[in-house]
C-alpha cells in the first residue's frame, strides 16, 4: 500500500509533535515553516553576550515530551538537560512581603506561616488540586477529548460533578485560602493559558498540579535547546523540514483539502495538519465564509497577548529568583480591565524571568538578562493601539519594577529589545496577537478550544494552542501526539 503523504504547515511545538508522531506511525512527513528557524513561538535572541528565550520560559511535565523520544528508540536526555528549579517562583507585593514557591510541603508550609496563611490550607488547596488535574488529565488530556459529547461518553453523568463547574478558579481559591496573598498567587496559575482567574472554570485549579507534582524545570542554554533537539530528531527520523516557506493556501476539491502552496508552489498531500491557529487558518489559507468564521469567533475568543521586554543589565539585583512575579495590589481589577474591557491594565501583575540566576551562560559575567512579561489585551482591529501606545505601557512596567525594589533599573539597561501584540501577530500568525491561543472562559466556551478535526474537511487536522487542550508547552505537544492518534484512528475507518 502506497504510504500516504502529511503536510504540516508551521514548524510551532504543536506542528513537530505532529510530525514527529505521524513519522512514527508510518506517514511521509513534510514541514512548512514560514520563520528561518523551527520552534514558532519558543524563539531565542542572542545579543551583546545575552540570551533571551523570546517565548516560553517555563518548562513542565517533561514526560509528554520524552515520548517523541523514547517512541523512537532515543532517550530526551541525550537532546537536551533539564534541571530543576528552586524555588519554582518568588513573588513579590507592593506592601513588601515576598514569598516563595517549593513543591516540599515543609518548605511551603513555612512561606505560609509567614503571612498567616495555616499550612493545611496550603495541602488541602493541592489535594482538591490533584484530585482536578487527575481528573482532567484521564480524558481530557491523554484521551484528547474535544467536546461534551466526548465528555459524556468518557466520564459518565456522575464525574461531571467532580469538575466543580459551578464556581470559577478564583471562587475555587478563595474556598481553600485565607489570606490576599495566595489567594492572589494561586489565581495567577491561569497565566499559564493566558486567562483571567475569575472568568475561567474553578477545573482550572488543577493547574498548579502540574507544577508542584511534576516539578518546574529549565534546560541548560535555555528553552530554545528544546527546539534545537527537536531538530536533530526531525533530522534522524528523515523529516523534511521546509524553511522561510509561508503556506498561502490550501486547496480544496470535492470537501477535501489536496495540498498547500507554499512560495508559490503546490505541494500535494493526502493529510494536512495546521499549526496555524484556528481562525487565521480558516480566514487567510482556506478563504471561508464570512458566516463560518463569525460562528468560530463567538466561542473561539483569542487569550491574551503580552508586551515582551528583554532587558541586558550591566548588574545583578540579588534579590531575584530565577522566575518572579510583582503582584498588583489589585488582581480583580487587573484581570476585568485586561480580560473584559480590553484595556491596558494601569498596575498589572508582571512576569519577570532571570534566567542569569540558573545559567551564568546567558548573561557576560556580572549581570542579569531579564524576560518582562505583563499580560495585556489582544489587538482590538476596531481601535488599535499603536507602537508607541505599547512603548509608553512599557516605562509603565519599569516604574513600577523600581517601585518594587529593582533601584535605578533604566540605568543600568545596556540593551534592549520589545515585542509588541503587532510584532507577536505578524511573527506567529497568531489570532490578533494572542500568545497562548483560545481564552478560557466559562461563558463563553468552559475552556474547550477548537477540535483537533476540521468540521468542514475531514482530512484537515489542527494543532496547537488554539485547539483542545490548549495553550503552553506541554500542552501543544500533547495535542500533536493526540492529532497523530486521532488522525491513525481517522485512517483506518
Amino acid at each position: 500500500m502506497k504510504q500516504k503523504k502529511v503536510v504540516v504547515i508551521g514548524a510551532g511545538l504543536g506542528g513537530l509533535s505532529a510530525a514527529i508522531s505521524l513519522q512514527q506511525a508510518g506517514y511521509a512527513v513534510e514541514i512548512f515553516e514560514k520563520n528561518p528557524q523551527i520552534g514558532g513561538k519558543l524563539n531565542l535572541l542572542q545579543a551583546q553576550g545575552y540570551t533571551f528565550d523570546l517565548g516560553p520560559s517555563i518548562f513542565t511535565l517533561p514526560h509528554i515530551f520524552e515520548r517523541l523520544f523514547t517512541n523512537s528508540g532515543k532517550r530526551m536526555s541525550d537532546y537536551f538537560t533539564l534541571r530543576p528549579l528552586r524555588p519554582h517562583w518568588r513573588n513579590f507585593f507592593e506592601d513588601g512581603v515576598t514569598l516563595d514557591l517549593y513543591p516540599e510541603p515543609d518548605k511551603m508550609a513555612a512561606e505560609a506561616r509567614k503571612v498567616g496563611e495555616p499550612p493545611e490550607n496550603i495541602e488541602r488547596f493541592l489535594k482538591y488540586s490533584a484530585d482536578l488535574y487527575d481528573l482532567t488529565n484521564d480524558g481530557y488530556f491523554e484521551n484528547g477529548l474535544d467536546n461534551w459529547r466526548g465528555f459524556a461518553n468518557h466520564y459518565g453523568p456522575w464525574k461531571f460533578f467532580q469538575f466543580d463547574l459551578f464556581r470559577s478558579m478564583h471562587q475555587g481559591v478563595a474556598a481553600h485560602l485565607q489570606t490576599r496573598y495566595f489567594r492572589d498567587i494561586f489565581d495567577f496559575f491561569i497565566k499559564y493559558v493566558g486567562s483571567s482567574a475569575y472568568r475561567a472554570p474553578a477545573f482550572m485549579n488543577s493547574l498548579p498540579t502540574i507544577q508542584f507534582r511534576y516539578d518546574l524545570w529549565y534546560v541548560d542554554g535555555g528553552l530554545y535547546n528544546i527546539a534545537r533537539g527537536l531538530g536533530r530528531l526531525l533530522n534522524e527520523l528523515g523529516i523534511k523540514v521546509n524553511l522561510n516557506a509561508e503556506v498561502g493556501e490550501v486547496r480544496q476539491e470535492n470537501g477535501h483539502v489536496t495540498g498547500l502552496v507554499a512560495n508559490g508552489k503546490f505541494n500535494s498531500a493526502d493529510i494536512v495538519v495546521s499549526n496555524m491557529e484556528v481562525i487565521p487558518a480558516y480566514e487567510k489559507l482556506l478563504r471561508a465564509d464570512k458566516t463560518f468564521i463569525a460562528s468560530l469567533e463567538k466561542k473561539l475568543e483569542p487569550a491574551c497577548s503580552g508586551l515582551v521586554l528583554d532587558l541586558g543589565l550591566d548588574c545583578q539585583y540579588p534579590q531575584l529568583a530565577h522566575h518572579n512575579f510583582f503582584f498588583t495590589d489589585h488582581q480583580k481589577k487587573h484581570f476585568k480591565t485586561v480580560f473584559e474591557k480590553h484595556e491596558l491594565p494601569t498596575d498589572p501583575t508582571i512576569y519577570l524571568v532571570a534566567a542569569s540566576k540558573t545559567d551564568p551562560s546567558v548573561a557576560p559575567a556580572g549581570c542579569d538578562c531579564l524576560k518582562i512579561l505583563p499580560h495585556i489585551p489582544y489587538i482590538n482591529d476596531q481601535h488599535p493601539l499603536t507602537r508607541e501606545d505599547y512603548l509608553r505601557f512599557k516605562d509603565r512596567i519599569i516604574d513600577k519594577l523600581e517601585r518594587m525594589g529593582l533601584k535605578d533599573l533604566r540605568e543600568h539597561i545596556v540593551f534592549e529589545h520589545v515585542l509588541t501584540p503587532i510584532d507577536i501577530r505578524e511573527k506567529y500568525n497568531s489570532n490578533k496577537g494572542s500568545i497562548y491561543g483560545v481564552v478560557s472562559d466559562r461563558w463563553k466556551n468552559l475552556a474547550f478550544k477548537a477540535p483537533k478535526q476540521s468540521t468542514l474537511y475531514p482530512n484537515l487536522f489542527f494543532v496547537g494552542g488554539s485547539v483542545n487542550p490548549g495553550g503552553g508547552m506541554p500542552m501543544v505537544v500533547l495535542c500533536g501526539q493526540n492529532v497523530a492518534k486521532k488522525i491513525v484512528a481517522w485512517d483506518k475507518s
